[in-house]
């Protein structure tokens, strides 16, 4: 049995875990390319009108993988804990978008819901997965294990990465932005190739301890329900310190974003900021003179000792 894994979505903060899990147990699995135009269009094409940028990349994927694997692997995630520690609605109804979307094709959906609200733990979900490919349950564990050995190991890698970037003697900007955005080549990779060419260094908010960054995020706002939101507003105060620039970046027409990232821009006022939102548009012309005008403004403004905020 061959597994689709679509390369969208939770694809980049979960991938060590899915693959190193899939690895052990001697699965075979294909994931979708870097996303491009044409898969953009595909997803677009398929998608509602009001459907973020992110959901019809996702789509996209999920249309690239239907005929070239045995079941589609198409995570559902409703919540990651208690205290209504929450995802975005998108993360709890793909399951039934995708079913729904192409319900002539009578696709095979791999199991993987977590609802830990619900006692649906993580845990719980790897072992239903195992069941659904025949393999038993200690292998399950073992494999379950590993892979989240392997993901806790590349996660404080890339933690211990951004701290050697932090100690560069260069203007380093935080980025904060969903993986699914920042690390996405067609929207949201360019961001960080000209800040790189500006001779910025990138410092992105998803790489973060993510029990620090909520607990960071609680003091900020004790009402915010997006866990995934909540990583990314607390990585603020724990690098607000350390960066002379802050870069907001969600994709159109994301409802949870656009509320965070307003009230990020009005309780964080000591650094510059720059709301930066996706909407697919080919070409990054206009997003090169954004981003070398908010550099050029830092760099002056460091001289002078004075913020702005854009």
């Amino acid at each position: 049995m061959k597994v689709g894994i679509p390369r969208g979505f939770l694809y980049y903060k979960y991938h060590v875990l899915w693959e190193t899990f899939f690895d052990e147990l001697g699965i075979d699995y294909i994931v979708s390319p870097k996303t491009n135009k044409d898969i953009l269009k595909k997803g677009t094409m398929h998608a509602i009108d009001e459907a973020c940028l992110s959901s019809k990349i996702f789509l996209g994927h999920v249309d690239y993988l239907i005929d070239k694997c045995d079941c589609l692997f198409i995570p559902r995630i409703a919540s990651l804990g208690s205290n209504k520690d929450i995802v975005c609605s998108k993360f709890q109804a793909i399951y039934d978008v995708v079913n729904n979307t192409y319900r002539e094709k009578d696709l095979k959906i791999l199991y993987y819901s977590i609802d830990v609200e619900n006692k649906d733990t993580e845990l719980k979900a790897f072992l239903k997965m195992g069941k659904f490919l025949g393999k038993n349950k200690a292998l399950t564990l073992k494999a379950y294990m590993v892979a989240k050995q392997a993901e806790k190991t590349k996660k404080m890698i890339d933690i211990n990465n951004q701290e050697l970037l932090l100690k560069e003697d260069k203007i380093k900007i935080l980025i904060v932005a969903h993986p699914y955005n920042i690390y996405d080549e067609y929207i949201g990779k360019p961001i960080i190739d000209i800040l790189t060419e500006l001779d910025v260094n990138s410092i992105l908010g998803c790489v973060v301890d993510e029990k620090k960054a909520k607990d960071k995020a609680k003091v900020i706002s004790k009402t915010l329900p997006w866990t995934f939101n909540k990583e990314l507003v607390g990585s603020i105060d724990i690098y607000k310190d350390k960066v002379d620039g802050i870069i907001l970046v969600s994709s159109f027409p994301c409802g949870p974003d656009s509320l965070v990232n307003e009230m990020i821009i009005r309780r964080f006022k000591e650094k510059p900021i720059i709301n930066l939102i996706l909407d697919g548009q080919e070409g990054t012309a206009g997003l090169e003179t954004r981003l070398e005008s908010f550099v050029d403004i830092i760099k002056l403004r460091k001289e002078e000792g004075e913020v702005v905020h854009e």
